[in-house]
């Protein structure tokens, strides 16, 4: 079983992440920020992971907090899920429309933490999740997975939209990236031997 438990305390937040990557899209999600909430359920969805997030934090303040360290969170429980990386596909990309908008997403779970996210909002907010966040949460899920993330929105119009289907784009890369492959049976999968 390929499955992580995280719980992540600090004086702003309260986090508790159960994942298992081999699931069926199962979640319950409750990190207090309806959006992310959403948000979340569209990866694990697309993805077939299934997740439990439960999360408490100064929400009394603004949202950064709390989501920056769900994605850390949910980072960190990818991390641990995959253990040494063993038999997995690695790498995994996928486009993904939602109405007018379409987005890509790649991921290399090479150990080497990098993000370059690219996306023009036109509004300052989505629900009470400033926009600006989603960058934020993407950069520091790939820091905490120890994973090359890159996310681009290429069009679209509606804000809500375009943040739908980059995590969609991410459920469906992480999923290709995290699938075990039966040709490299227990293998490593880097000329380096380690990841």
């Amino acid at each position: 079983m390929r499955v992580a438990e995280v719980h992540r305390k600090t004086r702003e937040t309260d986090i508790r992440v159960t994942l298992n990557l081999d699931g069926r899209g199962e979640h319950a999600v409750q990190s207090g920020i309806a959006f992310l909430d959403h948000m979340l359920r569209h990866l694990t969805t697309h993805g077939l992971f299934d997740l439990t997030l439960r999360a408490e934090g100064d929400l009394e303040i603004d949202p950064h907090h709390t989501v920056e360290d769900c994605a850390l969170t949910l980072g960190e429980a990818f991390d641990r899920a995959l253990a040494e990386r063993r038999g997995i596909a690695r790498m995994g990309a996928a486009h993904v429309p939602m109405d007018e908008s379409l987005a890509f997403v790649a991921v290399d779970f090479s150990g080497r933490p990098y993000a370059v996210i690219q996306v023009e909002w036109h509004t300052p907010t989505i629900g009470a999740m400033p926009t600006s966040l989603v960058a934020h949460f993407l950069e520091s899920f790939a820091v905490a997975a120890r994973a090359n993330l890159h996310a681009r929105v290429l069009y679209g119009r509606d804000d809500h939209h375009q943040a739908e289907a980059l995590f969609k784009a991410l459920g469906r890369a992480l999923d290709q990236a995290t699938m075990l492959d039966p040709r490299r049976v227990n293998g490593i999968p880097s000329t380096k031997g380690r990841l």
